[in-house]
């Protein structure tokens, strides 16, 4: 069952009377992550997130990782009324989140998790995933997810209830703007439509698994006028010599590229011009997950009007409007990949507009502000 607005605003509590209005200050793990920043009103106003503290030695892509706030012992050396954890405790032990629990119980400050991801898409075994979640699923004052579907995930392994608030957008609200413009003077520009459909191997974490994805869309794509199949990755992955190299991929796509069945793209890390440029260029992105939770690419997809084929595991489908086929580690149904395919070139699902985006964006920050309140005031 996908989310709705209206799920999100019966899902967050009711505004305790407070008896003041005094600032609530977030210690939010990350701060500057898009998602965390698009938590807040547009206006900037709400609760007010510490800064991510520069970890020792980090470098300009990554300044917040990995997390300081995470640590047990600044939890006890700074001020702050709610603790809240989004990611970024992958590196961190067992020991070392029980640590940071204690820290939380000490000092009396509320603790609240968001769980982006009940499966880490960057660990190949779940084992040490799993082993975190026990510790701070169980200890939070509250929890939050993106969907529906995890919320029930969440009840059946350590029974508790998840506040269910949607992804807001990812995409700068005038980005979006400027591609719907871009797109419809497009589609009114080509006599003879070009049908664009995307996949983007990244780096090739271990959540992902294109290999068998890219002949069956090749075929797929091949009785469509004006189809073209792109692949992008990154040059770590797909060039002899890159630290994560996959000769096995790599090889197939040049093979593929050779015979112009692919458009084959190799680049280095894309910032966030060019990701939204490359994004807003196709028509149907193809999301070669095996497993996962939720995703943030999707909803950039959709901020741009980019149709999404997402698989079937996960909760992708109670995420947004998408086309969905079989995936997941034991299978791969290349029918309804193709079935997914040729019905977004008949009729891809609608984007997202800027006015709703800006209304959720809305009715998220308000949720996550009664959250924040209901656990700084349980009683009231």
């Amino acid at each position: 069952m996908r989310v709705t607005m209206s799920d999100a605003i019966a899902a967050a509590p009711p505004a305790p009377r407070r008896s003041s209005d005094r600032e609530v200050v977030v210690a939010s793990v990350p701060a500057s992550h898009v998602y965390v920043r698009h938590l807040a009103p547009e206006d900037g106003s709400g609760p007010r997130r510490l800064p991510d503290p520069v970890p020792e030695g980090a470098a300009d892509t990554q300044r917040w990782w990995p997390p300081v706030m995470l640590d047990a012992s600044w939890v006890e050396s700074h001020d702050f009324d709610v603790f809240h954890l989004h990611f970024g405790f992958d590196a961190r032990s067992v020991e070392d989140l029980e640590e940071l629990v204690a820290a939380l119980r000490r000092r009396g400050k509320p603790f609240v998790f968001t769980v982006h991801d009940l499966r880490n898409p960057h660990h190949a075994d779940r084992t040490a995933h799993d082993q975190q979640l026990d510790v701070l699923v169980p200890a939070a004052d509250a929890v939050i997810t993106l969907t529906r579907g995890a919320a029930d995930e969440i009840r059946s392994r350590w029974g508790r209830e998840a506040f269910v608030v949607p992804h807001p957008h990812v995409v700068p609200l005038d980005v979006m703007r400027r591609a719907a413009a871009m797109r419809d003077v497009r589609r009114r520009g080509l006599r003879e439509r070009e049908f664009r459909v995307g996949v983007h191997v990244k780096s090739l974490r271990a959540g992902m698994h294109p290999h068998p994805l890219v002949p069956v869309l090749v075929d797929a794509l091949r009785d469509l006028p004006g189809a073209v199949l792109q692949v992008n990755g990154h040059r770590d992955v797909l060039t002899p010599g890159g630290p994560r190299y996959d000769a096995e991929l790599a090889g197939m796509l040049l093979e593929h590229s050779a015979r112009g069945e692919v458009d084959l793209r190799i680049h280095d890390f894309l910032d966030d011009d060019g990701l939204w440029d490359y994004l807003a260029s196709l028509d149907v992105s193809v999301l070669p997950y095996r497993f996962g939770t939720h995703s943030g690419w999707l909803e950039a997809c959709r901020d741009l009007g980019t149709a999404v084929v997402a698989p079937s595991c996960g909760y992708f489908a109670d995420q947004a409007p998408v086309l969905t086929y079989g995936h997941d580690e034991r299978h791969l149904d290349v029918e309804s990949l193709a079935d997914a395919v040729r019905t977004a070139y008949a009729a891809a699902p609608r984007p997202a507009s800027v006015e709703m985006r800006r209304r959720q964006r809305a009715q998220v920050a308000a949720a996550h502000a009664r959250i924040y309140e209901s656990v700084l005031d349980p009683e009231r």
